[in-house]
């Protein structure tokens, strides 16, 4: 009798267990318990910044938006740090539901993931100190130092289309880019125009830098998903869509890039379509 009782207790925890556990889905599902784990930038003013617990930019309150529409309320969001070059393994390695990172959308990522999106078009731009007058564009950067992030194209693109000899200088994130460019040790530091003025734009750096305003590139920020997730991916097309006919996008560019002074393309922000879902 005593050993029947003592199975049952047993039992009984065991069931206690895994109901638990399976309540703490952080990838899936919405509503009730679960949470979703969304990748942004921790380092991008106006864009995804992390500054104490809160998070704030373009990128997060586009994430907040689709988390809603998908059945998350704003507590059950937790917001994990993407690293530009850590971003395919976080989603293949299903550490997070989605990536919202200025995360371009091309080719060779597609091979890795899937895309939702563009929710914004921006164009690659270079960042140089305010009295800078002899960098005028990516064809005028032969000799000079230029950063750029690990993980990126940005930089890789300059000197294969434009510089033939200049210097690239690669770190994890762009804000140790502009401490170099602060400081002197590179010339330049280039990615998107939208990432550029958010930097240029903090009060510790204003009159300091500037950006240059010659863009030679289409960079659309997609939401990345892990290959082949069609249905999260067509979920969050139809939040995007929401979101920019209900005017709660222009919001949201108006309060994070819009201080900057930043101009995009009207013909293509907001977004008038999304690519299909594969």
């Amino acid at each position: 009798m005593r050993q029947r009782i003592i199975a049952a207790l047993g039992i009984t925890v065991l069931a206690a267990t895994g109901l638990t556990a399976c309540g703490d889905d952080s990838g899936s599902g919405g509503g009730g318990g679960d949470k979703i784990v969304i990748g942004v930038k921790f380092d991008q003013p106006g864009l995804g910044l992390k500054e104490g617990s809160k998070n704030t930019g373009m990128d997060v309150d586009v994430a907040k938006y689709v988390a809603k529409e998908l059945g998350y309320a704003e507590d059950k969001i937790e917001f994990k740090e993407s690293p530009s070059a850590q971003r395919e393994s976080l989603l293949q390695n299903g550490q997070v539901k989605m990536i919202l990172a200025t995360y371009s959308i091309t080719d060779a990522r597609k091979e890795k993931v899937s895309f939702a999106g563009p929710y914004l078009v921006a164009g690659q731009d270079l960042l140089v100190k305010a009295d800078n007058s002899d960098i005028t564009g990516p064809d005028a950067l032969n000799g000079k130092k230029l950063c750029s992030v690990s993980g990126s194209t940005s930089a890789q693109k300059v000197a294969d289309k434009y510089a033939k000899t200049v210097q690239l200088q690669k770190y994890d994130t762009y804000s140790k880019c502009v401490e170099a460019l602060a400081g002197g040790s590179i010339d330049a530091v280039t990615t998107d125009n939208t990432i550029l003025a958010g930097f240029a734009a903090q009060p510790a750096n204003q009159g300091k830098f500037k950006v240059v305003g010659k863009t030679f590139s289409t960079e659309r920020y997609g939401v990345g998903l892990k290959k082949g997730d069609k249905d999260t991916c067509e979920k969050v097309n139809a939040a995007l869509k929401k979101m920019v006919d209900s005017g709660e996008w222009q919001k949201a560019f108006d309060a994070n890039i819009g201080p900057s002074g930043l101009k995009l393309d009207p013909a293509t922000n907001p977004p008038k379509t999304f690519d299909t879902c594969a």
